[in-house]
């Protein structure tokens, strides 16, 4: 593993947006593997209310975990989540920011934008050795082909802009050691906006014991990457933080090696449920695209009944899982990327090669124990 460069002491991390899913899983990497002396958690939801699993809430009350409660827009609130007693943070990594489909652009703008801008330029003014932007991997043109970083650029979610804007002036911030890093689409325990909407789909159409019937075609690309994977490639880049500007700077596309399509993830929801699935194809979702408010609206008041139905039945009351659905996730558009650079820079190896049913029923199995998905819906 390569050197922290920290004359043998253990690094001191803040994990922007540390509840989220995405944070609270890195820390729960950091905090397992003995990788820190402390790590302070940020976010502005309190941990006791952003519904963490039995693990993630031993992590979070472990004593080298710190909470603070913050709202990073605001800039007297993000100085205050940067302060500290004296001794100075070694890394940041920015997990935070709006990350909900169908929100106003100046939702975006702040949430992501002003968000990262105001954590970034107090991270240079605090020295950090490391910052770390987790970006989006939405970014690239519509191509059948892997996408390396240097590709270009055509954004085509929300999110994905304004993330771009943010690769952008990060550049403009004066001695800020950061590396941005563009993931393929994430899934684990915790995840809610990645597969997740898809495997609600599923127990839906198990509930109704209907045929799922899903947009464009199996070919189209899906990309994924396990949340543990990506942690540990975020913590690796952290520790080039000195290597003479090998890094420094650089955007890394993070991506398993299963090339995943929407036909590999289908087929995995329909195992798991045990329900058939069938694609309408691109002529016909064509047509659709015509209308698609109007088909989404169709689709979510299918799905949404039946689901507090089910949840019902299995004495859920309230959930953050739903399978409502927005236009942006059902676009025809490839989402393809290249991880060969991340693992050229730090000997990167995928403990999560590719998606497998039994580490997306992981998932679902942990959110039967949260009592938050339906017990009876699961194999």
């Amino acid at each position: 593993m390569a050197s922290t460069n920290l004359e043998g002491a253990k690094p001191r991390v803040l994990v922007l947006g540390g509840c989220g899913f995405i944070g609270r899983n890195l820390v729960e990497y950091l905090v397992d593997n003995d990788l820190v002396s402390s790590v302070t958690v940020v976010d502005k939801v309190p941990p006791q209310t952003a519904w963490l699993n039995r693990k993630h809430q031993e992590i979070f009350e472990r004593q080298e975990v710190t909470f603070k409660s913050a709202n990073l827009i605001i800039p007297a609130s993000c100085a205050n989540a940067f302060a500290d007693a004296g001794e100075p943070i070694d890394f940041v990594i920015n997990c935070a920011g709006e990350t909900k489909y169908g929100q106003t652009d100046p939702v975006y703008r702040e949430g992501i934008l002003k968000l990262s801008l105001n954590c970034a330029t107090l991270a240079a003014k605090h020295n950090v050795k490391r910052y770390v932007e987790l970006s989006s991997g939405h970014v690239y043109a519509n191509d059948k082909v892997a996408h390396k970083e240097d590709d270009k650029i055509e954004p085509w979610t929300f999110v994905s802009k304004y993330k771009i804007l943010v690769e952008e002036e990060l550049k403009t911030v004066p001695d800020l050691n950061h590396v941005v890093i563009r993931p393929a689409i994430v899934y684990g325990k915790g995840d809610k906006n990645g597969i997740v909407p898809r495997l609600v789909t599923g127990a839906v159409y198990r509930h109704l014991g209907e045929m799922m019937r899903l947009l464009w075609t199996k070919e189209l690309f899906m990309n994924t990457i396990h949340v543990q994977d990506l942690c540990r490639a975020m913590w690796l880049l952290c520790l080039r933080h000195a290597d003479g500007g090998a890094t420094r700077g650089h955007i890394f596309n993070v991506v398993d090696m299963g090339n995943t399509t929407q036909g590999c993830i289908s087929s995995i929801v329909s195992e798991i449920f045990n329900i058939n699935h069938d694609y309408v194809g691109s002529m016909l979702s064509s047509v659709c695209k015509a209308d698609m408010a109007g088909l989404v609206d169709e689709i979510n008041d299918k799905h949404v009944g039946p689901w507090a139905e089910a949840c019902a039945q299995n004495g859920i009351e309230n959930t953050p899982l739903t399978p409502y659905l927005d236009s942006e996730m059902l676009k025809n558009h490839h989402l393809c990327l290249d991880g060969t650079k991340l693992r050229s820079a730090v000997d990167f190896i995928h403990n999560f090669p590719e998606i497998t049913k039994d580490s997306v029923k992981e998932i679902l199995d942990d959110y039967v124990e949260m009592k938050l998905f339906p017990k009876t819906l699961v194999l």
